[in-house]
């Protein structure tokens, strides 16, 4: 079992930057895959990035270039660094973790433990 905590949320101007945080628990999260998924209000559940069990990266298409996704294996911490945001950016993010060794890592299916969410809002 792998619980996951978000934290950094919050207001940011566009044009503005946000890191979230995303601590888990566990002794094997080395051997997780570590996502980040979004959802405004009214949308589906989007694929941000992803980190692999192997040390490949994996962006969304409307954040690539804009967000870096790190992970810290001895803090079992994932970030995502989010610059240049957008009032489209809105939404509530989502820290998730699936089984590594695989190279599907876009879809919610792929991904066993949620995180509860942190709120980031960018105003125009």
């Amino acid at each position: 079992q792998v619980q996951l905590v978000e934290s950094g949320g919050g207001l940011v101007q566009a044009g503005g930057s946000l890191r979230l945080s995303c601590a888990a628990s566990g002794r094997t999260f080395s051997s997780y895959t570590m996502g980040w998924f979004r959802q405004a209000p009214g949308k589906e559940r989007e694929f941000v990035a992803a980190f692999s069990s192997g040390g490949s990266t994996y962006y969304g298409d409307s954040v690539k270039g804009r967000f870096t996704i790190s992970r810290d294996n001895a803090k079992n911490t994932v970030y995502v660094q989010m610059n240049s945001l957008k009032p489209e950016d809105t939404a509530v993010y989502y820290c998730t973790a699936g089984p590594g060794g695989s190279t599907s890592v876009r879809r919610i299916r792929d991904y066993n433990y949620w995180g509860q969410g942190t709120q980031v809002t960018v105003s125009s």
